[in-house]
């Protein structure tokens, strides 16, 4: 009973909004007096356009001593459609739904077309989205949308590192790719791995952290106890150094290096098939490399120049010198002969390496030799410059980008209150064919402002969610 108050209270709002121009739902005393209309337009002798409007429309017909409105029919073969009143759209509803199994909006809709007449969509959505067993049968809908973006403002300070499983295409011993990812510049490092261990991925991180530096904060998605074993194992190889792991999160509520892993499988595959090999741990130094140059949407420049401040060099391979030129160059004196016009070329060859100016040309024995001077008080201090404006473009990039997911999740995550009910996928591997899709539970606690304890008619659950791993009811049950 209480679902069907419900029912009528929801669809009450729908029926005032419309006004004066309600035309499907035909409450008791409109339908009395359509009755009595169409008797009075069958008895008439002289009919009026009110009349024949009332006769197109409908027809009487008396079924057990009670009288009832129909859809004129125009021949034997045809079925006999009722028009429902609006106190009764409830019980019809119900039952097209039941007999068709908990069937969607279309069954109903067919269902109850081919014997009613005003039965629209929106009472059948009003229906549906009252229907617990319904709810529960639900797919959860897949979407990658962000709860809280990690903005960090300065390099090496949040650092995130991430497995790709391969054994699926092992190369020889090697069955994992470890991805390690700066959150700031994006730069990537790619490492594989012959096991899944913390001690594994430890002693490589060790070797990136020698290279660049510790980070402040190291996060995985593979777990928070993964990422204390990969610490504690960390302190043990240099006692120096000193990491927190960050919060456990899921993997699609923020930038994490699960963005980069699609991309960087995709590399593989290409580089594998365009070079006509399988043994895809060779590829990750170049796909490493063609990682870091490429354009990155979020900083709004590649990894590598967030990083170091320039573009990634490839040799002469970026330069000035045409490339029809460059397959024949192989030593110094071939580059100094390519340059037909000294002075001129050497001042271009010059802006390869920006480091490097060329003062003056001495010709000594019959060869040609190039004075070199640096401006070293002014050249480092330039560089570190570029780097650092490089860096607050990046983060300026991040922040942006930051604001934009959140107003895209905000639009299409509504805001969650303790005692509402929701709704958690429930993973295939822990139900049967014939269980229901999602578990319906309600908010009991928000921890952090991000993760939200969450209550069953079973009891309460032990892990925390965030705001992505569920959908929010439109009723609460």
């Amino acid at each position: 009973m209480s679902l069907k108050i419900r029912f009528y209270e929801l669809l009450n709002g729908v029926v005032e909004a419309k006004n004066n121009k309600n035309t499907l739902y035909i409450t008791n005393e409109k339908y009395n007096v359509l009755l009595n209309e169409v008797k009075e337009s069958k008895l008439v002798k002289v009919k009026k356009s009110i009349h024949y409007r009332r006769l197109k429309r409908f027809d009487i017909v008396n079924i057990g001593g009670e009288e009832k409105l129909i859809v004129p029919m125009n021949g034997a073969s045809e079925e006999m459609r009722y028009y429902v009143r609006y106190d009764d759209l409830y019980e019809i509803i119900h039952e097209a739904h039941i007999a068709t199994g908990h069937g969607g909006r279309n069954r109903i809709v067919y269902a109850v077309n081919s014997k009613y007449k005003n039965v629209n969509i929106e009472a059948i959505n009003i229906y549906l989205k009252l229907c617990e067993p319904c709810q529960k049968k639900h797919s959860m809908p897949k979407k990658g949308l962000t709860v809280k973006p990690i903005i960090h403002t300065e390099m090496n300070s949040r650092c995130q590192v991430d497995l790709i499983d391969m054994q699926a295409n092992p190369d020889n011993n090697y069955k994992f790719i470890m991805v390690y990812q700066d959150h700031l510049t994006k730069f990537v490092i790619l490492r594989p791995l012959k096991f899944k261990r913390a001690e594994e991925v430890a002693y490589n991180l060790l070797d990136i952290f020698t290279l660049f530096g510790a980070p402040n904060i190291l996060h995985s998605d593979n777990g928070r106890e993964f990422v204390n074993a990969v610490i504690t194992n960390l302190c043990s190889l240099w006692s120096e150094v000193k990491i927190v792991h960050g919060k456990a999160r899921h993997s699609q509520s923020q930038g994490s290096v699960e963005r980069a892993n699609q991309d960087i499988e995709s590399m593989i595959a290409t580089w594998m098939e365009t070079n006509k090999t399988t043994k895809w741990s060779e590829s990750l130094r170049f796909v490493q490399a063609m990682k870091n140059g490429a354009f990155h949407s979020g900083i709004k420049r590649s990894p590598y120049e967030a990083m170091f401040g320039n573009k990634m060099k490839m040799g002469l391979a970026n330069s000035i010198i045409p490339k029809n030129v460059l397959p024949g160059l192989q030593t110094e004196e071939d580059l100094e002969a390519a340059l037909t016009e000294p002075k001129a070329n050497i001042v271009e060859v010059g802006e390869i390496d920006e480091e490097v100016e060329i003062d003056d040309v001495v010709e000594t024995q019959g060869e040609t030799q190039y004075v070199e001077t640096r401006d070293v008080e002014n050249e480092i201090p330039a560089r570190t410059q570029k780097i650092k404006q490089h860096r607050e473009e990046s983060l300026i990039g991040l922040q942006k980008q930051a604001r934009q997911m959140l107003q895209m999740s905000n639009k299409k995550m509504p805001i969650v209150l303790i005692g509402q009910t929701v709704k958690i996928k429930i993973p295939e591997v822990d139900r049967s064919k014939i269980d229901a899709r999602t578990l319906m539970a309600k908010v009991l606690q928000v921890v952090d402002a991000d993760f939200y304890r969450l209550g069953t008619k079973a009891g309460t659950l032990s892990q925390l969610f965030t705001r992505n791993q569920f959908t929010l009811c439109e009723e609460n049950f």
